[in-house]
């Protein structure tokens, strides 16, 4: 709906990064990287993502 998606990637310690991405004319942009601590990606962090893109 919004454009963005999510990489999702497992780092050392069980820990979870995961980079909201976009594209911009015709180019994968990463707008904002963060390590997820719940099942679901904090609204803070989508909030960021968002605003980020509305700026490119």
């Amino acid at each position: 709906g919004n454009g963005l998606w999510e990489i999702r990637t497992n780092l050392p310690s069980n820990r979870i990064a995961r980079v909201l991405v976009c594209l911009h004319k015709g180019i994968l942009v990463a707008l904002h990287g963060f390590i997820k601590k719940t099942q679901k990606t904090p609204n803070d962090e989508l909030t960021l993502a968002m605003k980020r893109q509305k700026e490119l």
